[in-house]
């Protein structure tokens, strides 16, 4: 068969009673109807409306020919419209992928804005550091902080800042720990470092000048949680790393001391990925545009925090 169109004018014709009926109910000529039900007959190979000129009658397998037409129909137009409503306005579901860094500290934030202003729309967030793989994982987004953006060229990129690791320490701390004047000093603090691999126990420091210096570290603490690292930073058990979007509040607020300032790790870029600009669904689009709103006023607003 060639299309379902052959099966709505004969359950058009069906349905009124005859051709000159189902004409004036559709604006569909007689002889059109006519011949595509012909047509319908000769690819089916079977008769299905009885013709003459003052009878009208459908035949019984152009009665089960009916039937089984009025439930495609149904089916493919329950089907067009359950499209044309995914597609007619931001409604369903934004699958992402998020930085736990940035899942722990913004988005209790920005996840009831964007609800608020798009109540039909439902986000799953999968929370995680690691690099995931859009398609595979079947994700609409992920959003990323990395030194470099590459190996993503077959997906669209939009950039949100930039934003650094600062080495911070408590006031209480720094007031009875040696002196730290150089990142080789590092060695003779209390340190707490982002990741549980003793094999990654080390600062790659970036200074003036382009310098780097890798600075071999035993860490007191070690565990892969910033809010963490943050919490026992405050509480005065050292030195840490952390990005100043977790740790730009508490250096504004005193609770935190910025060490060692002309050495970090390079620039992070804060971006999102996402596999095309052509097809979006509205209630991805809603959300790839609500985060390039919103995340380069943040970025922007904690740099200036953390840098003063």
């Amino acid at each position: 068969m060639r299309d379902l169109n052959d099966l709505q004018y004969f359950a058009l014709v069906v349905e009124h009673g005859g051709y000159a009926a189902a004409e004036r109910a559709s604006g569909i000529s007689k002889s059109r109807l006519s011949r595509r039900v012909a047509d319908l007959e000769e690819q089916l190979g079977v008769r299905l409306i009885q013709r003459s000129t003052r009878r009208f009658a459908v035949t019984e397998v152009g009665n089960d020919v009916y039937r089984q037409a009025r439930g495609i129909l149904d089916q493919a137009q329950e089907l067009r419209d359950r499209v044309e409503q995914v597609i007619s306005a931001p409604r369903g579901v934004v699958r992402m992928s998020v930085p736990t860094s940035i899942a722990q500290v913004h988005l209790g934030d920005l996840l009831p804005k964007f609800h608020e202003e798009y109540p039909d729309i439902r986000v799953v967030l999968q929370v995680t550091n690691r690099r995931v793989d859009l398609i595979n994982e079947q994700l609409d987004i992920a959003m990323r902080v990395r030194n470099r953006i590459e190996g993503d060229a077959d997906f669209v990129v939009r950039e949100f800042g930039t934003t650094r690791e600062l080495l911070v320490a408590s006031p209480s701390y720094l007031a009875t720990a040696p002196a730290l004047k150089t990142p080789e000093d590092l060695q003779q603090h209390a340190t707490l470092v982002n990741s549980a691999d003793e094999t990654q126990h080390q600062w790659e420091l970036h200074g003036p000048g382009n310098e780097v210096r890798r600075i071999p570290l035993k860490p007191v603490i070690a565990g892969s949680d910033f809010s963490m690292l943050l919490r026992l930073a405050v509480n005065g058990a050292g030195v840490t790393m952390l990005p100043e979007t977790v740790c730009h509040q508490h250096v504004r607020e005193g609770e935190l001391r910025i060490v060692l300032p002309d050495w970090n790790l390079p620039q992070g870029i804060a971006h999102m990925v996402y596999p095309s600009r052509r097809g979006v669904l509205p209630a991805v689009r809603a959300m790839i545009d609500f985060l390039a709103r919103e995340m380069p006023l943040i970025w922007a607003q904690q740099r200036v925090d953390c840098g003063e």
